[in-house]
């Protein structure tokens, strides 16, 4: 499907893109191909696809996995994507927020992520003891920090966060004019994996929320020392936070030379410090 093609689409389905929605339609079928390549399709995946839009990637996953659900907030898009595909058995159209479902489970994610709501998406997606792997595509930015655990520039809460439950594969750029309208944002495509071993801490819901609250309250300070960062989150005794350190092992480094299970060891220690003040 070339822009020539998705132009006529819309025109006939009456719809203007959004920008708000990240609705970008990609038209280079080497792209597309390349997707599929990475994605290393078997007749036993079960696929989720977000916001697929006029289907350019959905024609090529629907005859090589054993089911695809192909999840849109756009009605118009259902219903042309329902039409489309009627004569195949392995695809549910989900007309839906992906942000405000609940959404099927699948071995694997193939999807042109919506720019604009990208981290809760991932969030949703990912985080979580048993994800799935994904081949998606992402702004630049956010691919870099993922990818980027050991530089001090771009690691940040995503690369925390991201880095806990999903090991990064490959990061390819992507020209801005493989879509259209054309993004403002530089684009790559990722592929990520489960860890084949997850933190038994995160295999709970609630010690996960706790989790990702924890890391956005202390990666603004990354450049500080362990205890001052604690302090400044927690509102608590600087005095204190260095006797749980120093009682745990802890070194008080800088915040960003701490390694990705630091990181998850240090919220599960600070969870039990706080029920345990609770109790009192």
């Amino acid at each position: 499907m070339n822009k020539r093609d998705v132009q006529l689409i819309l025109k006939q389905l009456k719809i203007r893109p959004k920008k708000s929605l990240g609705q970008n339609f990609l038209i280079d079928n080497n792209i597309a191909k390349k997707i599929i390549k990475e994605s290393e399709l078997s007749d036993n995946d079960v696929i989720l696809e977000i916001g697929p839009g006029l289907g350019v990637l959905t024609e090529l996953l629907v005859e090589k996995v054993n089911k695809i659900y192909a999840v849109d907030i756009e009605p118009k898009f259902c219903k042309y994507l329902s039409k489309r595909f009627a004569n195949y058995n392995n695809i549910e159209i989900i007309k839906g927020d992906i942000l405000k479902i609940q959404i099927p489970r699948s071995n694997k994610v193939v999807a042109n992520i919506p720019y604009s709501i990208t981290g809760p998406i991932l969030e949703k997606v990912f985080f979580k003891s048993n994800p799935p792997q994904g081949i998606i595509t992402i702004e630049r930015n956010i691919a870099n920090r993922i990818f980027s655990e050991r530089n001090y520039k771009t690691f940040s809460r995503i690369t925390v966060s991201f880095n806990s439950f999903m090991q990064p594969v490959s990061n390819y750029s992507i020209l801005r004019n493989s879509f259209y309208p054309l993004p403002k944002i530089d684009l790559s495509l990722i592929k990520v994996m489960p860890k084949e071993h997850i933190h038994q801490f995160l295999m709970n819901p609630e010690n996960i929320d706790y989790y990702l609250k924890f890391i956005a309250g202390i990666m603004p300070y990354k450049n500080k020392n362990l205890a001052n960062a604690l302090e400044l989150y927690l509102k608590r005794d600087k005095t204190e936070i260095l006797q749980i350190l120093s009682n745990n092992n802890f070194e008080n480094i800088k915040l960003f030379s701490l390694r990705i299970e630091d990181f998850i060891e240090l919220s599960k220690i600070f969870l039990n410090y706080e029920k345990l003040n609770k109790d009192k």
